[in-house]
C-alpha cells in the first residue's frame, strides 16, 4: 500500500515506472478526501498541484529529475507563507491574507520537485498544544473511533507487509476523540494518515514533536537556525524552528537535506556549510554513549510512558551502548522560564497586528485607538488575547528585571545544563516526549491552555531553549491502542549522531504502520 510507506518507496516506485507522478498524486488526493471528518488541512491545492504533477512525469521520462523528493506529495503548515495562497496562521486576524513571496523552506521544496497539495491546521498562531483553537475548528487524531482501522508492520526496504496484521478500535464516545496534538496538529494528521509523505510543521516548544508522537510518526526538529524561519509567520524568534514530520527517520533527513543552509533572508540561520545527512543503514551503537536525565522521571508520567522508556534503555544498553545517568537540575524550572519568555515575544511580534499595518480591520468610524483595540479584540482569540496580556505585563518596567532579564537567566542555565551533560561524553539524550498518550478532547479541554501547555511541553521545550536538535520517533502501541513515542536530543548541529540513533531504535521496535479502510472514519 504505497500511502502508507516512505518517501525512499515511493521515489523508488516512481524511477521504476511503477507509478507516475500525477497518480501517486491523485492517490493522495483520495486520501484528503477520505480524512476530510478529521480536519487536517485548511486549504487544498488541488489544481497547481496536480499541474506540478505532469511536470514531474515529464522530467521522470526525459530522466531529469530535481532530487528525491520529486513527484512526492508534502503539505505544509498554515503560518509559512505562500505566494498567493491564503497563510492565516488558522486566526480571523489572518483570514484575508495572501502573501506576495514564498517562505525559504517552500521555495526549497518547490525547487526540489516536491508536490505541496495543501496547508494543515493548527492552534491559532501555534499557541496550543492540542490544535483545538483554531477557526477552521478542531483536527481529531486519526486514531480516534470505534471505527476499525488496520494495523501492519511494513518492511521499507521491500515494501512487503509481514504476517503482523491485526484490527484494533478506541474506546472513545462517538462525540469525543482523541487529540491530535499541536500546533502542527493537521500536519501530524496528514502524515499519519498517508495523505502526505512529510509535511512542514513549527517547533517552538514541541509543537512537532508533540503531535507527532501522539500520532505515531516522526517529528524532528532542526538546530536553531540550520533551516531558514523567513516566511515563517514569527511566535517567539528566538525559539521558533521549522519542523519536519515523516514515516520514517530517513525520510527526516531526506527532508532536512533539501530545506538546510544559510539564508541571507535570514539573518539567524548558520554560515558553515551544511553537509547532505547520508545515514547508514547500520551505526556502531557501541560507540554512543546514551544520557538518561532523572528530571525527566516527573510527576505525570504515565506508567506506559516510563515501562516503554526503560525498554528503550534496556534495549540500547544490551546491546553495547553506555547508558548512563545524567542530571539536568534546571529542568524543573524550565517550563516555567520558557512560558515568561514565550509570553514576552508573543507580546512584541502580535503588535503588529493592529488594523493599520497588518491583520484584521474592524470599522473604521471610530477613533485610531478604538480601531487598534476593536481589530485586536476581533482578530484574535482568547488564548492569543490572554498571552499578550501577561507577556505585556511581564515586560511592564516595574516587572522587567522581575520576569524577563530573570527568565533569561535560567534560559542560560538550562542551556549551561546540556552543555555539561555534552561535554561528559555524552552523545545524546534519550526521555520521553509527552507524558502521557493523547488524550480525549473532552479531558484536555478540562484544562485551562495554560496548564495544557505546562503538561504538554514539559519534556519538549527545553529543547528549544537550548537551540539542539530533537527527534521524537514512535515506539509501541498502548493498551488502548494509542502510540508511545520517546525523544532523543544531540549536541548543537549534530542531526548526523541524532538520526542514527533514531534510525537504530526505529528498525529494532517495528512499530506498525496504520492503514485506513474506506468509510472508516
Amino acid at each position: 500500500m504505497i500511502l502508507s510507506n516512505s518517501i525512499r518507496y515511493a521515489s523508488n516506485m516512481l524511477k521504476d515506472g511503477i507509478i507516475l507522478p500525477s497518480e501517486l498524486c491523485g492517490l493522495c488526493f483520495s486520501r484528503v478526501e477520505l480524512i476530510q471528518p478529521l480536519n487536517p488541512f485548511v486549504c487544498v491545492l488541488k489544481e497547481s498541484a496536480t499541474a506540478k504533477s505532469f511536470a514531474s512525469n515529464d522530467r521522470y521520462s526525459k530522466g531529469k529529475l530535481k532530487g528525491p523528493l520529486d513527484g512526492i506529495p508534502v503539505a505544509v503548515k498554515d503560518n509559512f507563507c505562500m505566494h498567493s495562497i491564503p497563510t492565516t496562521c488558522c486566526s480571523r486576524m489572518l483570514k484575508s491574507f495572501k502573501p506576495g513571496y514564498n517562505a525559504t523552506v517552500v521555495e526549497r521544496l518547490n525547487a526540489a520537485g516536491a508536490i505541496i497539495i495543501g496547508k494543515c491546521n493548527m492552534d491559532e498562531f501555534g499557541m496550543g498544544s492540542g490544535t483545538i483553537d483554531s477557526i477552521y475548528g478542531p483536527t481529531k487524531n486519526v486514531w480516534l473511533s470505534k471505527q476499525k482501522y488496520t494495523l501492519g508492520r511494513c518492511d521499507f526496504n521491500h515494501g512487503k507487509e509481514s504476517e503482523f496484521n491485526q484490527e484494533i478500535s478506541s474506546d472513545c464516545e462517538p462525540e469525543d476523540w482523541y487529540i491530535s496534538g499541536g500546533s502542527s496538529g493537521g500536519s501530524a494528521v496528514a502524515v499519519a494518515s498517508g495523505a502526505v509523505f512529510a509535511a512542514l510543521g513549527s517547533d517552538t516548544g514541541g509543537s512537532t514533536r508533540n503531535p507527532a508522537a501522539y500520532c505515531g510518526i516522526v517529528g524532528f526538529k532542526p538546530s536553531y537556525g540550520l533551516v531558514s524561519r523567513h516566511g515563517l509567520v514569527p511566535l517567539v524568534n528566538s525559539m521558533d524552528v521549522p519542523g519536519i514530520l515523516t514515516r520514517t527517520v530517513d525520510d527526516a533527513a531526506t527532508m532536512l537535506n533539501v530545506l538546510a543552509g544559510h539564508d541571507p533572508l535570514d539573518s539567524t540561520t548558520v554560515r558553515t556549510l551544511s553537509v547532505p545527512l547520508d545515514l547508514k543503514e547500520e551505526i556502531n551503537i557501541k560507540q554512543v554513549t546514551v544520557g538518561i536525565a532523572q528530571e525527566y522521571h516527573c510527576h505525570g508520567l504515565s506508567n506506559e510512558i516510563l515501562n516503554v522508556w526503560s525498554f528503550v534503555a534496556d534495549l540500547l544498553e544490551s546491546s553495547g551502548a553506555k547508558v548512563v545517568p545524567v542530571s539536568m537540575p534546571h529542568t524543573q524550572t524550565s517550563i516555567a522560564c520558557y512560558t515568561v519568555l514565550n509570553h514576552c515575544e508573543v507580546a512584541s511580534n502580535m503588535a503588529r497586528y493592529d488594523g493599520i499595518e497588518f491583520g484584521l480591520r474592524a470599522e473604521e468610524n471610530i477613533s485610531t485607538e478604538e480601531l487598534y483595540a476593536s481589530s485586536r479584540s476581533k482578530g484574535f482569540n482568547d488564548v492569543v488575547r490572554g498571552r499578550i496580556l501577561v507577556g505585556n505585563y511581564f515586560l511592564l518596567r516595574k516587572n522587567y528585571e522581575k520576569y524577563f532579564v530573570k527568565a533569561m537567566k535560567i534560559r542560560s542555565l538550562i542551556s549551561r545544563d546540556f552543555s555539561q551533560v555534552w561535554n561528559s561524553g555524552v552523545d545524546v539524550l534519550l526521555t520521553p516526549t509527552t507524558l502521557t498518550t493523547a488524550p480525549l478532547n473532552s479531558e484536555f479541554i478540562a484544562s485551562s491552555n495554560r496548564e495544557q501547555c505546562a503538561i504538554q511541553d514539559y519534556c519538549t521545550q527545553p529543547a528549544n531553549m537550548a537551540g539542539c536538535p530533537a527527534v521524537t520517533i514512535p515506539i509501541k502501541l498502548s493498551e488502548q491502542g494509542l502510540p508511545i513515542s520517546l525523544q532523543l536530543m544531540a549536541p548543537y548541529l549534530r542531526e548526523d549522531i541524532l538520526l542514527s540513533v533514531a534510525k537504530w531504535i526505529e528498525t529494532r521496535v517495528h512499530f506498525p504502520v496504520l492503514h485506513l479502510q474506506p468509510n472508516s472514519i
